[in-house]
């Protein structure tokens, strides 16, 4: 094939990589395969044998790891160390994820500001003007070879159910879909470009050979129906879910690299120049590319290991003990037998917030309880999110429905075993959406119908009223029915704690100093 007829493009996606830099586990300090050092090099190796690269990050970049909780917090008056990175990696584009609002619209601004790259999303608008918030709804990059490349960036437009109000003021998410059915079409049409990528913070609400929903259809991932119903699309980057996907759907090339930096999505391109000396796509293949194979770059890990640093300090800081066993060893075990970390997370909640009912969750299986002497590093790996508290007012029936809700957290299966629903596993592990109460006496029946799951509820030993009003603290994600827990929504609001949990627990430690692992029994899991 003639040279100057044939060219190629290689785009590179991270997304979700929630500012893990270096390749390590805060929790314990170890060493592991992740992160946006490994990147660095794969992207570095790329640029020396690829005529044409585009690197794309899809979000949730700036939240996540201990590194960027310590900046926001620490050294704010700093660079962000996430953007920091992409601009040394001459990142082409970037979009707006979901928990890039989780610090604030001011850390947010700041980092949009300091990117030299556009920061793009065409569905979050102003709320007064209706145009794109962050300014550029997509940008145009020219190959050397006069091919013209469109990427669009959207976000799911969920936020408003998980975000707190305040982060997200003055802001309107529009429906993805609908977002890009209007701005393809104006995009083609004054900009006439021959590839035209969509990068798109959201996953796939459906199986991708069935069509069949993998999940509650809400319009929190749209990946499936952008595929179907929306025309001009070549590439779609996704996000959001955490899954591995490189595939084709409806002519659609599709990729998603997971979470931390594991993956990274690639699409590799094949142009040629048809008769009327147009760029034409001769070829698209979506691969999925681990770092572990990748050493990590040196001059990104110097360039952040003064964020590292200080990091490490803080994280080392002991700040109390524990009297007695406060460690997970299993984490489902710790789902249906009441545990005293989880426990002990519901004392706290109660006394920052002065009411006597309150529910959290084990966020994930990774989280280990805390040991005898306790440091940040062990407050940080548990409580991996930055949640601050929400006290709703709930009548006993919201109190019931929420628990029903909870108990769909297990099955039974094939072997008559209490098991965890692959629906909290599959596509995407929602441990976090299964709640335990302290302040009532409840059981779960897992051999009862769903919905009839709660055959005892009662406070103070009396059957809890279902008229009744009641005080009930929770974190601010499950406070705004993140999770789909639906009876929270729109409930009267009493008071919020706009503390971070983090700092809420290390200041329990640093009033009381020794903290007793106890457990009162008071739910359980059973199967009749």
């Amino acid at each position: 094939m003639n040279q100057h007829n044939y060219a190629k493009l290689t785009i590179v996606e991270t997304s979700d990589t929630h500012g893990q830099i270096f390749p390590i586990l805060y929790g314990t300090n170890t060493y592991e395969s992740i992160g946006l050092a490994k990147i660095a090099t794969y992207i570095r190796h790329l640029r020396r044998t690829e005529e044409n690269l585009l690197l794309i990050d899809n979000g949730d970049s700036i939240q996540g790891t201990p590194l960027t909780y310590h900046y926001v917090k620490k050294q704010s008056h700093l660079p962000n160390p996430v953007i920091l990175t992409f601009n040394k990696l001459h990142y082409d584009a970037a979009i707006i994820g979901n928990h890039e609002f989780n610090y604030g619209l001011s850390t947010l601004k700041q980092s949009v500001s300091e990117a030299q790259f556009p920061i793009l999303s065409a569905n979050i608008l102003n709320n007064q003007t209706k145009e794109p918030f962050f300014g550029k709804p997509y940008t145009i990059k020219i190959l050397p070879e006069g091919i013209k490349v469109a990427i669009l960036g959207l976000t799911t437009p969920y936020i408003p159910n998980w975000e707190k109000a305040e982060h997200i003021d003055g802001l309107e998410f529009e429906d993805a879909v609908e977002s890009a059915k209007k701005w393809i079409p104006h995009i083609k049409e004054n900009e006439q470009p021959d590839l035209f990528v969509v990068s798109y913070h959201g996953g796939f609400e459906r199986n991708l050979k069935t069509g069949e929903p993998t999940e509650a259809v809400t319009g929190e991932n749209q990946a499936y129906q952008l595929c179907q119903e929306v025309e001009g699309i070549d590439v779609l980057l996704t996000g959001h879910q955490h899954r591995l996907l490189a595939d084709e759907l409806n002519g659609v090339t599709i990729v998603q690299p997971g979470n931390s930096g594991v993956c990274m999505g690639q699409v590799d391109i094949e142009f040629t120049l048809d008769r009327d000396h147009k760029w034409k796509c001769l070829s698209k293949k979506a691969s999925l590319v681990p770092v572990k194979e990748w050493k990590e770059d040196e001059e990104i890990l110097r360039l952040i290991l003064p964020y590292e640093e200080k990091t490490q300090n803080w994280l080392d800081q002991p700040i109390g003990r524990i009297q007695g066993d406060m460690i997970i060893k299993d984490p489902f075990l710790a789902r249906i037998k009441e545990h005293p970390f989880i426990e002990f997370i519901n004392q706290v909640q109660m006394e920052a917030s002065n009411v006597d009912i309150s529910n959290t969750a084990l966020f994930s299986n990774h989280a280990i309880g805390l040991p005898t002497n306790v440091t940040m590093r062990d407050i940080v790996s548990n409580y991996i999110y930055p949640n601050t508290l929400t006290v709703l007012e709930l009548t006993g029936q919201d109190i019931k429905d929420g628990l029903e809700k909870s108990a769909t957290y297990f099955i039974v299966n094939e072997n008559g075993e209490i098991a965890v629903n692959p629906q909290f596993i599959d596509p995407k592990p929602q441990h976090y959406n299964y709640d335990m109460w302290e302040g009532i006496q409840y059981t779960i029946d897992v051999g009862k119908p769903v919905g009839e799951r709660i055959v005892s509820l009662m406070k103070n030993g009396e059957t809890l009223d279902r008229k009744q009003k009641y005080h009930v603290v929770m974190n601010n994600y499950r406070a705004t029915g993140g999770g789909n827990y639906s009876m929270y929504k729109g409930k009267k609001v009493i008071k919020e704690i706009q503390i971070d949990m983090t700092e809420l627990l290390a200041n329990y430690f640093s009033k009381y100093g020794t903290v007793k692992a106890t457990v009162n029994d008071n739910w359980k899991v059973i199967q009749t």
